[in-house]
């Protein structure tokens, strides 16, 4: 499984075409603080979002969760490669990583 680092994912963001970055917790930490641009993507409903949230099976994907020791990136991960999805990553520091280098996070309402 392809990992991806902070730095590497900042770079990516900011490229003329950024990967989709998607979430896989639960809603309520979704909307407690979420990465800026990030899609609501929890790792138990892959199947049911992926056709709508990801139509383009080529498109580069970053799924992140909460921290290093959270499953729930891979889990997903693992799952859209399974779907024939060809480029996604998993951002493994998550939340936790992008907050402690000082990066902000996006909150829902």
């Amino acid at each position: 499984m392809k990992t991806i680092d902070r730095q590497t994912l900042e770079t990516a963001l900011r490229s003329d075409q950024p990967p989709i970055l998607l979430e896989a917790l639960p809603e309520k930490y979704f909307r407690d603080g979420h990465l800026p641009g990030a899609k609501h993507f929890p790792h138990d409903q892959v199947r049911a979002l992926a056709p709508t949230l990801l139509p383009r099976k080529n498109q580069g994907v970053v799924i992140y969760c909460a921290s290093d020791t959270c499953r729930n990136s891979h889990i997903a991960a693992q799952e859209l490669t399974r779907l024939g999805y060809a480029d996604v990553s998993v951002y493994a520091g998550g939340k936790k990583d992008w907050e402690s280098s000082g990066n902000a996070l996006e909150t829902c309402g």
